[in-house]
C-alpha cells in the first residue's frame, strides 16, 4: 500500500528539543521533551505545528494541566470554537465536555443503540470551515477500553483505484449537523441549528492547505449524499468511500493514559472513540482550532 511504503518518513526525530516518536506505520507521533503547564516558545510551537502536519495525530503523555494551559496550548495555534451542541465545561467555553451519550444518560437499554452510531467522522465537517484541530485531554479513564482510533484520509484516497479517483475528483457531497445531533435536540432546536447549520456542500476530495495532499473528504457522521449524481449512485458511491476508511492499515489506535493529551489535524483525518467500557466512565476534555480555510 502506497501509506506503508512511505514507512521510512516515520523516523523518530528533535527538534527545538522535542522528541517525535513514531507511533504507528501511517499516522502519528508520541511527542516528549515540552511541558505543556508552562509558555511555549515560537521554536516549539512552529516544531509542534510542523509535526503535526507529518504525524497528522501527536500524543503527548502525564500533562497534568490546568483549564487555562489547556485552552492557552490551543490558542497557539489559531482561535477556538465552541459547539452548538456538545456542552462545555462550566466556566471555560472554549473546552468541550466529551462523554459518551452526549448528553443522552447511558444505560443497558440505550447501550446497543449507542454502539452502532458511534462512526468515523470528521469534526465539525457541517461548518462552512470545519475545524483546524482538535486537543483532547483524558480526565476519567475506565480501567480497560475507551481507545480512540484516527484514520489517516489522505492514504485512504492514496489507495483508491485510478477510475475511482477520476470519478470523485471534480465531485462535491453535502454535510448536515442534523444527520448526527438533529435526534439529539428538541423539535425547537432543531429549527434553530437547520437556520444556523444549513447543509454545506465539501469537495469529496479536499487539498491540505498546508501539505497539499489530497484527503477522502466524507464521512459518515455528517455527509448526507454526493451531489451532481443520481440518487442510488450517491448512496453506492458514498457507501464504498466510508468502508474503505474501515480498513485497519490506515489507521492508529490511540491507548489512553491518565493526563494524555491528543492533538490531530482535523483536516487529514478522521476519528473513532470506541464505547467497550461499559459501566465504566470514561470522561474527556475537548479544545477545538477553529478553521480558517474552506475546503478546495
Amino acid at each position: 500500500m502506497n501509506a506503508i511504503a512511505h514507512h521510512s518518513l516515520f523516523e523518530t526525530e528533535v527538534v527545538e528539543g522535542l522528541t517525535f516518536s513514531p507511533a504507528g506505520a501511517v499516522l502519528g507521533a508520541e511527542v516528549s521533551g515540552v511541558d505543556l503547564r508552562h509558555d511555549l516558545e515560537p521554536g516549539e510551537v512552529a516544531a509542534i505545528r510542523g509535526a503535526l502536519n507529518r504525524y497528522k495525530v501527536l500524543i503527548f503523555r502525564d500533562q497534568d494541566i490546568s483549564h487555562d494551559a489547556h485552552v492557552r496550548f490551543g490558542r497557539y495555534f489559531g482561535e477556538l470554537e465552541g459547539h452548538p451542541v456538545t456542552r462545555h465545561v462550566p466556566g471555560h467555553p472554549e473546552i468541550l465536555h466529551i462523554e459518551a451519550g452526549e448528553g443522552l444518560k447511558l444505560t443497558d437499554r440505550i447501550l446497543p443503540i449507542l454502539r452502532p452510531g458511534n462512526k468515523w467522522h470528521t469534526d465539525v465537517t457541517f461548518r462552512d470551515k470545519p475545524s483546524f484541530g482538535g486537543i483532547l485531554r483524558a480526565r476519567t479513564l475506565p480501567p480497560l477500553g475507551g481507545d480512540t482510533l484516527f484514520a489517516d484520509t489522505a492514504a485512504v484516497y492514496a489507495d483508491l483505484p485510478d477510475d475511482v479517483k477520476e470519478r470523485i475528483g471534480r465531485l462535491r457531497a453535502e454535510h448536515d449537523i442534523l444527520q448526527s445531533f438533529g435526534y439529539r435536540v428538541s423539535p425547537e432546536d432543531r429549527e434553530r441549528l437547520r437556520a444556523e447549520y444549513p447543509p454545506r456542500a465539501h469537495p469529496v476530495v479536499r487539498t491540505h492547505p498546508e501539505t497539499g495532499e489530497k484527503h477522502l473528504f466524507v464521512n459518515h457522521v455528517f455527509t448526507t449524499r454526493i451531489l451532481g449524481v443520481e440518487e442510488d449512485e450517491s448512496r453506492a458511491l458514498l457507501a464504498y468511500l466510508l468502508d474503505r476508511v474501515k480498513a485497519p492499515e490506515y489507521q492508529l489506535r490511540v491507548k489512553w493514559t491518565p493526563n494524555a493529551i491528543v492533538f490531530w489535524d482535523n483536516r487529514a483525518t478522521q476519528h473513532y472513540a470506541i464505547l467497550d467500557y461499559w459501566p465504566n466512565e470514561r470522561i474527556m476534555e475537548r479544545v477545538t482550532v477553529a478553521g480558517t480555510d474552506k475546503p478546495f
